[in-house]
């Protein structure tokens, strides 16, 4: 029997989060991805902590007329300005299960850009 598309996610997301943990010198980019919006966090694993977090609910991204993949990009340069403001600039990208195009990627190029390593 085929798994649920939700199923096939969390078994893909369980297998990536085996291999990627965050720490404090390196914590974790965690990505979570609705229909209409899109999150990130920076999360430190060890003292379970969310060090900073960004999502297209902020006032300055929703006001924006955009469409979702310029809204996922300027969350990544958010998400990067909030990290930089932290002290962070080397992160673990954890894409949560969700291929790696479209808005999960215009995320992770919006943090390039901001200037967060990974």
């Amino acid at each position: 029997m085929a798994l649920s598309k939700l199923d096939r996610r969390n078994k893909i997301r369980k297998r990536i989060r085996r291999d990627i943990v965050g720490t404090e010198s390196r914590p974790r980019l965690s990505v979570f991805r609705s229909n209409k919006e899109i999150y990130a966090q920076i999360i430190d694993d060890v003292e379970g902590k969310t060090l900073a977090s960004a999502s297209s609910r902020d006032k300055e991204i929703a006001s924006a007329s955009a469409d979702r993949k310029e809204q996922a990009q300027m969350v990544g340069k958010a998400i990067a300005e909030k990290a930089k403001k932290a002290g962070i600039d080397t992160i673990s990208f954890d894409r949560g299960g969700y291929l790696y195009h479209g808005r999960v990627k215009s995320l992770a190029e919006g943090a390039r850009e901001g200037g967060l390593k990974f």
